[in-house]
């Protein structure tokens, strides 16, 4: 047996023992705004329900281990005092995925994940469209935990108002569970979907994706790809070269000849293959070569 004085290690490896021992945690998909009024959004899996008259749910922004810095979920929340939390399905796990991207102040995540705003009954946060559950709440206190880089910060958030998908009830009015398709997370890149069991997602935590909203809009207009399908895409932090794109064509048959037929639906066919086997530098090179015949 393993016995370890939490004060004897660091941090980083103190968080991910504890990050991999205790899960699958739920993934809450907070928007806030900020100052400005500019949407924010990101996912955090330090977070539950905790009562239900009031109807209270806690979640987590930690400070950064890094550099000790402060998210700007937890800024705003500070600021508004108004969040709205929605949940992760498997649908739109990439797209969550991405949000977690450390874009800059003021970038909207919606927008890089590909996400839609959806307003708010009460508070002032957006809603994502997409949510199959979403929770309107405001801040009833926010707990420090500590001053230093991994101590956590405790939003305490009343729900107000919630919003549900009819698509995901059974025939009684109750949330079929196969329905909803909840995911969750664990340590390291590791994900769990309730009905299937685990799988990885590629944290974007060390590059800063393209976002969705530079994919082409013919891409994205194909309804070929789905939301995980984007955020992948999305999650790409630098697009293949042309001398990389014409050497892929040059020695991939099965491009020549999609590109020989001039069909664009096999060919974003051929990229969706790629991104079905997490290749995704493979599939913008599908996705962006050039008939040359």
């Amino acid at each position: 047996m393993l016995s370890i004085d939490p004060k004897s290690i660091p941090t980083p490896k103190l968080h991910a023992y504890l990050q991999s021992s205790v899960g699958p945690r739920p993934i809450a998909f907070a928007s806030t705004i900020d100052k400005d009024g500019t949407p924010n959004l990101s996912p955090f899996s330090f977070f539950n329900v905790f009562s239900a008259n009031p109807p209270i749910l806690i979640f987590s922004p930690s400070r950064r281990v890094r550099d000790n810095t402060i998210k700007h979920t937890l800024i705003n929340a500070e600021l508004n005092r108004e969040v709205v939390i929605n949940v992760v399905n498997y649908a739109l796990v990439q797209q969550a995925s991405l949000s977690s991207t450390e874009y800059g102040a003021g970038v909207n995540e919606f927008e890089k994940a590909g996400l839609t705003m959806l307003a708010s009954d009460i508070v002032k946060p957006f809603r994502v469209a997409e949510s199959p559950v979403q929770f309107e709440c405001k801040v009833n206190e926010i707990i420090s935990l500590g001053t230093e880089g991994g101590a956590g910060n405790l939003i305490i958030c009343e729900v107000v108002k919630l919003h549900i998908d009819e698509s995901i009830l059974d025939e009684n009015g109750v949330i079929d569970q196969h329905k909803i398709d909840l995911v969750s997370r664990l340590g390291g890149n590791w994900y769990n979907r309730s009905s299937e069991g685990l799988f990885e997602v590629e944290k974007p935590l060390t590059t800063l994706g393209i976002g969705v909203d530079a994919i082409p809009q013919h891409v994205k207009d194909s309804g070929i790809f789905d939301g995980n399908d984007l955020g992948k895409l999305g999650n790409t932090e630098m697009l293949p070269t042309e001398e990389e794109i014409d050497i892929f064509v040059k020695k991939d048959f099965g491009i020549k000849a999609v590109l020989s037929a001039d069909d664009s639906e096999k060919q974003y066919r051929l990229a969706k293959e790629y991104l079905d086997n997490n290749d995704v530098q493979n599939a913008w090179r599908v996705l962006l070569s050039k008939k040359e015949f």
